[in-house]
């Protein structure tokens, strides 16, 4: 028997990809977006493309910091929980009560709206950016967090509420921390997705810092299969990192798209940007025990698989 999932953010990227393996699967899936202006609607009205025609997808326009949650979650089984104001370098500034609002705010309404519901998962979509600037690699979930960014806050903070609602009503909580993302449908502002661009259209590429920072790199399909493994099963009040296994030096990364692209990247080095860290490495053992979740995308596939989206859509 089917059942209907909420799904926030689901014109994102990582939501749009969730929300195509649930409806594959047999679920329903009721999807929340706001569609933001952080980057061109167009952009999240074509990750939906493909999905539009399901009598079992329900898509809602709405703000969940001022939406009626209780509505959004009648009828739904689980929530998946994706919707958030993204970016780390945007988030200082006048600009963090959009943070607050789209990240804090919006994530404990749908908390109090869920105490009421028979749901059997809320897994929300936390972040690296919690632990901060550290040299204890790998980091691990019971390790220091100490976010070095605004957005890295807000991402704690509603993990925190995502425990705590669990602690005091029993709500089903998993927070799944994603280090470093990345494939097709990937953001616009994200790394990776300019410097494909800029190799496609012969522009120069512009690096914060000196490329020797090193990032867990995570492929979407594999973050999807630890949230939907999460939904099924994940520890209630759990936190748990979805690391890629792909580790790299952003120098190295690069080299790796010029290889998928054949054409050598006109490397331009500017200053680090606040916010950004030196390191990032996920010690993802507790997922693989707890949701026998496992990385299966080697950096090489991945970035070819996304340069070949992206040589498609035409970005």
């Amino acid at each position: 028997m089917s059942k209907t999932i909420l799904v926030t953010g689901a014109a994102g990227f990582i939501g749009s990809h969730v929300v195509e393996r649930l409806l594959a699967r047999g679920d329903r899936v009721r999807g929340v977006d706001s569609f933001t202006d952080y980057y061109a609607r167009p952009l999240k009205e074509a990750n939906l493309e493909s999905v539009r025609g399901n009598s079992a997808f329900e898509l809602v326009e709405a703000d969940l910091s001022r939406a009626d949650a209780g509505r959004l979650l009648s009828g739904a089984s689980a929530v998946c929980h994706l919707a958030a104001q993204a970016g780390v370098r945007a988030s200082w500034g006048d600009d963090f009560r959009v943070y607050l609002d789209c990240n804090v705010e919006a994530t404990q309404r749908l908390l109090e709206a869920a105490k009421d519901a028979p749901i059997s998962r809320f897994v929300y979509a936390s972040s690296s950016s919690v632990y901060g600037d550290t040299d204890d690699l790998p980091m691990r979930e019971d390790g220091r967090t100490r976010p070095v960014s605004p957005y890295g806050v807000t991402k704690l903070a509603a993990e925190h509420l995502s425990v705590l609602y669990h602690r005091s009503y029993g709500v089903p909580t998993v927070s799944l921390r994603y280090f470093t993302v990345y494939g097709p449908r990937q953001r616009p502002d994200m790394a990776f997705h300019r410097f494909v661009r800029a190799g496609l259209k012969g522009e120069p590429i512009h690096i914060f810092g000196d490329g020797e920072q090193t990032r867990d790199f995570t492929f979407v399909d594999d973050v999807v299969e630890g949230t939907i493994r999460a939904l099924d099963q994940g520890p209630p009040g759990g936190v748990l990192n979805i690391g890629g296994g792909s580790r790299v030096t952003l120098n190295e990364a690069i080299s790796t798209i010029e290889e998928a692209l054949g054409v050598e990247l006109d490397r331009r080095y500017e200053e680090p940007a606040r916010g950004d860290v030196a390191d990032t490495l996920a010690d993802s053992s507790r997922a693989e025990l707890e949701l026998g979740f496992r990385p299966r995308t080697p950096l090489s596939e991945g970035i070819r698989r996304q340069c070949e989206w992206m040589r498609g859509a035409a970005l």
